[in-house]
């Protein structure tokens, strides 16, 4: 089998519900040859992630004579020290690559560069690892995701459209040390200024629903005049919509996320949530793991970044 170029066939694999914080091998352990190939993730108590897990699962099933799987997960979001050791495992055991996204752009840097020099093939997923610490560490590492600011400016593109020059608009960020967060703010507000709407309120609820539920409700509060909030991912854009229900605005405050996760369709359908953007979760972990296994099939070859799509969502897009 050749990995050189990915398969980008957008089938939806099915999403499981939220899953707790595990390491599971999936694979036959007598397959001679095969490579072991850990994908480190961030919690899989949020949907996204056990999407990803579930996507790759089902890839590896459908490969099972080409490789190995082991999946892992952290606690929440910011769990740095356990993703750090996570890798430091996965070396520990004698993996061929590890596939990571990691919980935050810089902080894993030192502990996969220790990887690569223990001969460990790395790729990076979902959350772009911190291009200056790569340097400062003497290590490339190829990144293979979307284009977050492209995919926050389409949602926030599509949520101005909707509203009015000199409206009023507040935003939740994810973990500011995270690349992917960084950029999604940057697309949401080229967006909004581009449409002469204001941002009046700004704050990390950290990708958690349930601080985002009480930023949000903060945020109404103090900002009546709030006509929508830019979510930087679906969980927040969750605990915002719990928000708007409490305060007896639904229907007058728009909402949009980011992901793509079944509770925001269902969402979507419903009206409570105007948009998000699929980044095809149950596929980027599967790209990654092409990724590594094309690296190690042909170690010489200098691994470049592999951008992978993300859309917009909306009620009108079409069902897949």
């Amino acid at each position: 089998m050749k990995y050189a170029s990915l398969l980008f066939a957008f089938v939806l694999l099915g999403c499981s519900g939220p899953g707790e914080p595990q390491t599971s091998t999936v694979g036959d352990a007598s397959a001679d040859g095969a490579p072991r190939i850990a994908l480190v993730m961030k919690s899989l108590a949020n949907e996204f992630f056990s999407t990803m897990a579930d996507g790759a699962k089902k890839h590896q099933a459908e490969h099972a004579d080409d490789y190995r799987l082991i999946v892992n997960g952290i606690k929440d979001e910011r769990d740095l020290s356990r993703q750090v050791a996570l890798v430091e495992e996965m070396v520990a055991s004698g993996v061929d690559a590890i596939v990571i996204a990691p919980a935050d752009s810089k902080a894993l840097a030192p502990a996969l560069r220790r990887a690569m020099q223990a001969g460990v093939v790395v790729v990076n997923i979902d959350n772009r690892l911190d291009v200056g610490v790569l340097q400062r560490e003497k290590i490339s590492i190829p990144f293979v995701g979307p284009d977050n600011k492209a995919g926050a400016k389409k949602v926030g593109d599509y949520l101005a459209s909707k509203l009015t020059k000199g409206d009023a608009v507040a935003m939740l960020e994810g973990l500011r040390t995270s690349f992917n967060g960084a950029q999604r703010r940057e697309g949401f507000e080229q967006a909004m200024r581009q449409a002469g709407i204001e941002i009046v309120a700004n704050q990390s609820a950290e990708w958690e629903m349930s601080k985002a539920n009480t930023i949000a409700a903060a945020m109404l509060s103090e900002h009546p005049q709030i006509k929508a909030i830019l979510a930087a991912n679906d969980s927040m854009a969750l605990g915002a919509m719990a928000a708007v229900k409490s305060s007896g605005r639904g229907g007058e405050v728009q909402i949009v996320g980011f992901d793509n996760i079944s509770a925001i369709k269902s969402a979507i359908g419903e009206g409570k949530v105007l948009a998000t953007a699929d980044q095809h979760g149950a596929l980027l972990a599967v790209y990654g793991i092409e990724a590594a296994l094309a690296m190690l099939e042909n170690p010489e070859e200098t691994p470049a970044d592999i951008e992978t799509p993300v859309e917009l969502i909306t009620a009108g897009t079409p069902t897949q």
